[in-house]
C-alpha cells in the first residue's frame, strides 16, 4: 500500500508521489547532480549511490516501484525515497528548498510506513554537517545509535599507475563475467548473489555500465578483485561503490590497482574529485584508501526509531 497522496508543503503547493519506474533514473540523477551543484555535498551523496541503492541493494526482493517512490511539485522532483535497503533502512533525498521542512518530514513518515512493515525499528543515516536533517529526524523520535560511514574524498591528480601482481589482468568486466561477478562479491561481502540474479538485477538495469565494472582477473580466470565507480559529469566527481577483492586473494594489492585503474579512467573524462564512503569500523578499508590519496572530509551518523505497531 502506497501512502496517501496530496501533501500540502510549506509553501502550500500540493506534493505528490508515485511509483519509480526505470526511465525516471536519466532524470533524476541529473536532477539531483544540479542539487548537488546549488547546495553542496552536505545533504547528498554521489548520484551513483542512486541506481547502486535502488537496485543492488534491493535486489528484486519486492518490486522497484513498491518500495521506491518518486514526490513531485507540479512536474518538479521535489524529492526521493527509497525503501527496505537491507531489509529496514530507509533513505529520503528532498529538493535543497524543501530542507527542514513539513515536506521532508512528510517524506520521512512515509518511507517509515513503507520500510516498516514488519520489523520492529527502521534505520536511516544523515551527514554530520546535515543540521537541517538532523533536527527533523529528532523532532520525529528518530535517535542516533552509531557512526555509520566515514566519507573520504581525493583528487584525481599526480596519479601513480596502477601495479598488479604478475599474470593478473586489469579489464572492464562483461556481461559473460556475471557468474564470477556473483562469486567475487559472496566471498567479499558474505551476500548470496547468483549470476543471473546480479546480471538481471544490476548489469542490465539503468545507470550501470558495464565498462565502469573494473575486475582483475586472476591467471586462472577468476575475478579475484571489483570495484565500479561512477561519474557525475555536471560536478566533476567520480565515486567508488562498491570495492571488494575475493578472500582467495587478500593482501596482494588488488584493489589498490583496480582503483588507481579507475581514477585513471575518471581523470581521462575530466573528472577532478573522486569519493569513496567505508564503515567507519573497517580499518583495512580506511587504510587502503588512505595510502591512495583518500582524505575523511565527513561522516554519516544512523538514526533509528521504533516502528509503530
Amino acid at each position: 500500500m502506497i501512502p496517501a497522496l496530496g501533501n500540502v508543503n510549506d509553501n502550500g503547493q500540493m506534493l505528490t508521489m508515485r511509483p519509480y519506474t526505470d526511465a525516471d533514473l536519466p532524470w533524476i540523477q541529473e536532477t539531483v547532480a544540479e542539487w548537488i551543484a546549488g547546495a553542496g555535498r552536505c545533504a547528498y551523496d554521489h548520484i551513483g549511490e542512486l541506481p547502486h541503492r535502488i537496485y543492488e541493494n534491493i535486489r528484486g526482493r519486492r518490486p522497484t516501484g513498491e518500495v521506491v517512490h518518486v514526490w513531485e511539485d507540479d512536474g518538479r522532483l521535489a524529492g526521493l525515497t527509497v525503501n527496505t535497503r537491507f531489509e529496514n533502512a530507509f533513505d529520503v533525498f528532498t529538493a535543497p528548498d524543501l530542507r527542514g521542512t513539513r515536506a521532508e518530514a512528510d517524506m520521512i513518515e512515509a518511507a517509515c510506513e513503507t520500510t516498516g512493515r514488519g520489523e520492529d525499528e527502521v534505520l536511516t543515516d544523515v551527514f554530520d554537517c546535515d543540521t537541517a536533517r538532523i533536527e527533523v529526524l529528532e523532532r520525529l523520535g528518530f535517535t542516533r545509535f552509531r557512526t555509520w560511514d566515514d566519507v573520504n574524498e581525493a583528487a584525481l591528480a599526480d596519479l601513480p599507475e596502477p601495479s598488479p601482481p604478475a599474470g593478473f589482468t586489469l579489464r572492464a568486466a562483461r556481461l559473460a563475467d556475471a557468474d564470477e561477478l556473483a562469486r567475487a562479491r559472496n566471498s567479499a561481502f558474505d551476500s548470496e548473489w547468483t549470476g543471473a540474479q546480479y546480471r538481471d538485477e544490476v548489469m542490465l538495469k539503468p545507470g550501470y555500465d558495464v565498462g565502469r565494472e573494473i575486475v582483475a582477473e586472476s591467471p586462472d580466470g577468476r575475478i579475484a578483485s571489483f570495484l565500479v565507480y561512477w561519474v557525475d559529469r555536471r560536478n566533476a566527481i567520480g565515486h567508488f561503490e562498491p570495492v571488494g577483492t575475493h578472500t582467495d586473494f587478500h593482501r596482494l594489492g588488488l584493489a589498490r590497482a583496480t582503483m588507481l585503474h579507475a581514477m585513471h579512467r575518471m581523470r581521462a573524462l575530466g573528472l577532478t574529485t573522486v569519493t569513496v564512503n567505508h564503515d567507519a569500523e573497517n580499518v583495512p578499508a580506511r587504510k587502503l584508501y588512505a595510502a591512495l590519496g583518500f582524505k575523511k572530509t565527513h561522516e554519516t551518523y544512523g538514526y533509528r526509531r521504533r516502528t509503530r505497531r
